[in-house]
């Protein structure tokens, strides 16, 4: 419970503290929007890294090395937890806007700093806006911004984490329509770090692996039509090994 409370603290200190920071980075961004850009990026992945450090979690990190790093990308993850977001978008190499659900505009300081950072709010009832936010992430990427996306649709809850939703198929047009490529992201274990017994925080081990990255114009007709189930079986078949059991 003490770790739970700390990193609320941490939390709140930050999106408070911070507000002189958004004059400051809307000032250099007049003048130099890559600077704040990047700025930006840091501070964030700063907070990102006290969180992780307060939660203990034991994290190991494979195939980082997989990232193409001289273009944008779309991630794949799955998703399990809140923690997801604070763990991988620690370690983006560059620009990347996470797609959240609408109701994160509602919370004031920390959709500021999602907005800083090139997030997309989807809006999950309404089909037309949610196109909306596939073009824009499309776009987005074309101007070199790597999106990350969990197309699920929301935390599986689930007692099993191979117990996965489909992925929506719509959420690959950001690769398909951008020329992209996908990088999967298999986040094992991450539930059993806060949701799997709220609202304690518990210093476990979570891996996360970076696959191989797909380009979707290089695969099969077949595979192409039902992009979403293959990067859902490799992400499958990943976490199946993370976690030691048999195919």
């Amino acid at each position: 419970m003490i770790r739970f409370i700390l990193i609320v603290i941490l939390v709140v200190s930050f999106l408070i503290l911070s507000i002189p920071i958004f004059l400051i980075e809307w000032l250099i961004g007049k003048f130099r929007p890559n600077w704040r850009d990047i700025s930006s990026l840091r501070i964030v992945q700063g907070a990102f890294k006290c969180v992780i450090w307060l939660s203990g979690v034991k994290l190991t990190v494979i195939g980082e090395e997989r990232v193409p790093k001289d273009q944008a990308v779309l991630y794949i993850g799955n998703h399990r937890s809140y923690f997801d977001i604070v763990l991988t978008y620690a370690r983006c190499p560059g620009l990347t806007g996470y797609v959240a659900k609408k109701e994160m505009l509602k919370i004031p300081l920390l959709s500021r700093w999602m907005k800083f950072l090139y997030c997309l709010f989807l809006d999950r009832s309404d089909v037309r806006e949610g196109l909306k936010t596939i073009l824009a992430a499309i776009e987005q990427v074309k101007r070199g911004i790597s999106v990350m996306i969990f197309p699920e649709g929301t935390r599986g809850e689930s007692a099993d984490e191979l117990e996965m939703l489909p992925f929506h198929e719509g959420s690959f047009k950001i690769a398909t329509k951008s020329g992209c490529p996908i990088v999967p992201v298999a986040i094992h274990n991450s539930s059993a770090l806060f949701e799997d017994h709220l609202p304690r925080i518990k210093p476990v081990p979570v891996t996360i692996e970076y696959c191989e990255p797909i380009y979707p114009r290089e695969l099969p007709k077949e595979q192409q039509k039902f992009l979403g189930s293959y990067v859902q079986e490799i992400i499958l078949d990943t976490l199946k090994k993370n976690s030691g059991r048999p195919d």
